[in-house]
């Protein structure tokens, strides 16, 4: 697998503090508020997992952790650096080089091939064709896959588009992955194997993981739970070993 180098711009971090922490994020979509003075922090290489009701602010209080979404009041830090505060432009480009993203769905692009898919961050990271292509290769075949490269996603079993779209979120070896319901439209089987792929590729690398789930077997392979009720963090649950 490919050697993990810092990105552009980004050697000030300081990795003795929290790797992500967020204080006091209130955010309002028109008249209605989603987050309400939430606060939270993530030790490197932990993985939190964000549990809540439907309607909470849990998916609200990812994005804005990972700079999709300015908090309109509050604060984010990603390993001591303010993040909330970068113009768009700058957040894209962290999003790019630091963080890795799973959703429910998976968002493959449907032109592309699974290959493809996966190598696309390191394609928009500028690396070439050729090795991007090679290192997609390796985490398909990691992710049990290496078979199905050429194939597009509508050729892909739902829980073989969520495997790749796991690889995609981890190819570029990021410092953070989000994971917002990876296994939401999965079935038991399907959801435990994408959960032992992630949490063997990030406990093997150190990758600290934010994960929102609904599902209480999910948030077993967490080190700590969350629990958001009404946009604030209400709950912190340390998960039996």
């Amino acid at each position: 697998m490919r050697a993990r180098t810092p990105a552009a711009g980004t050697d000030d971090l300081d990795p003795t503090v929290p790797m992500v922490r967020a204080r006091d994020l209130s955010l309002s979509f028109g008249a209605t508020p989603a987050l309400r003075g939430a606060s939270v922090a993530v030790a490197a290489g932990e993985l939190l997992a964000v549990m809540g009701p439907s309607g909470s602010g849990k998916s609200t209080l990812l994005h804005c952790l990972a700079g999709i979404l300015v908090p309109d009041a509050g604060e984010v830090h990603l390993a001591g650096r303010r993040i909330d505060d970068l113009g768009e432009d700058e957040r894209s480009a962290l999003r790019r080089r630091r963080f890795g993203f799973v959703f429910q769905s998976g968002q493959l692009v449907p032109e592309l091939t699974a290959e493809e898919n996966v190598a696309l961050p390191l394609l928009l990271g500028g690396t070439k064709r050729a090795p991007a292509i090679a290192e997609a290769r390796a985490w398909l075949e990691r992710m049990g896959l290496d078979d199905l490269g050429g194939r597009r996603s509508g050729e892909l079993s739902g829980g073989q588009a969520q495997r790749v779209a796991l690889a995609r979120g981890l190819v570029a070896t990021p410092d953070v992955v989000f994971a917002d319901e990876p296994t939401g439209s999965l079935d038991s089987l399907a959801g435990e194997q994408v959960m032992e792929l992630l949490v063997g590729a990030v406990r093997d690398r150190g990758t600290t993981v934010v994960l929102v789930t609904h599902d209480a077997r999910v948030a077993a392979y967490a080190d700590r739970e969350v629990i958001v009720r009404d946009g604030r963090v209400a709950t912190t649950v340390a998960v039996p070993g």
